[in-house]
């Protein structure tokens, strides 16, 4: 069975066709606040040189019908097949607040073990990241740690247990890399 999903001409995002095997994680709440329910996918890349997509649909108010608003490709790290490793499984959940929490991992490989989520919101008819949250450890070097949370779109974020800020971004999330976030907690 193959998945289509339509084309958005006012905002240019490219019609996708995937098979529906690929559909890693869903999710479904109510992105835009308008009482229809909404859906958020994470599917597997169509070739190796490629991670994990990010697609996010809200559902047409006057047919009930879900059209796709982001197609965010190349976007997550982590496991996008049934045989794969394990403690690398990325997930995509609806929040109470009708935000979006994308979540990565690697807990299983190396001695570097990590967390990371992207916290997404729908604003002015498209998806921003507001918020990245991440930590580290170092199985060996148990001093070798840290986390930082940062709310992207104020520029307020905690690192470790000190306080800072950084100038507020509005970022969509086909603009973000991974990049952003790590430089604004100091990570690189």
């Amino acid at each position: 069975m193959w998945v289509s999903v339509g084309l958005l001409p006012a905002t240019g995002v490219l019609a996708q066709s995937f098979p529906a095997e690929r559909i890693i994680s869903g999710a479904s709440g109510d992105w835009n606040k308008d009482g229809a329910t909404d859906l958020a996918l994470l599917v597997a890349p169509g070739s190796e040189d490629e991670v994990i997509g990010i697609y996010l649909y809200v559902t047409e108010s006057d047919r009930g019908l879900l059209k796709l608003v982001t197609s965010a490709p190349d976007k997550v790290w982590g496991n996008s097949r049934l045989d794969g490793f394990y403690g690398q499984d990325p997930a995509i959940t609806a929040l109470a607040n009708g935000s979006i929490a994308v979540m990565s991992q690697n807990s299983a490989i190396g001695r570097n073990r990590w967390e990371r989520t992207l916290t997404l919101a729908y604003r002015e008819d498209r998806f921003i990241v507001a918020g990245y949250t991440y930590s580290y450890h170092d199985t060996l070097d148990l001093d070798d740690s840290g986390s930082c949370d940062y709310n992207v779109v104020t520029g307020k974020l905690k690192r470790d247990e000190t306080a800072q800020s950084v100038a507020p971004r509005t970022v969509s999330i086909e603009d973000w890399t991974d990049e952003i976030g790590s430089k604004a907690c100091g990570l690189l």
